[in-house]
């Protein structure tokens, strides 16, 4: 299982319209390309004094379905021109780590 994990930062002010973007439009066109080996998508929200900072973190079978959603270069983030619109600033590349151990609990 690899865990795709990317930040992107926003206003206090653009903070609800970017989550509801999110919800509501990228992650829907996510699902509907339908990746084999894609099973998650996780949205973080955390308040700070200045700005508001969310975590996406996305979650695939294997590298190569990573590929199928960001393509060859599949480091660099992939930013929808909304979400470039609300975000003060982001990372340049997403991170990826190899899920080497889970407990899931009732």
């Amino acid at each position: 299982m690899i865990a795709r994990i990317w930040r992107g930062y926003t206003s206090h002010d653009n903070a609800d319209k970017y989550e509801n973007f999110l919800r509501t439009e990228f992650m829907p066109s996510v699902e509907k390309k339908k990746i084999p080996g894609y099973r998650r998508f996780q949205l973080l929200r955390k308040k700070e004094s200045d700005e508001v900072a969310f975590t996406t973190i996305m979650w695939f079978d294997t590298l190569e379905q990573v590929k199928a959603f960001a393509g060859d270069d599949y480091e660099r983030a992939v930013v929808h021109p909304v979400a470039e619109a609300l975000l003060q600033r982001h990372d340049e590349f997403s991170q990826h780590f190899e899920v080497r151990h889970e407990l899931n609990y009732p």
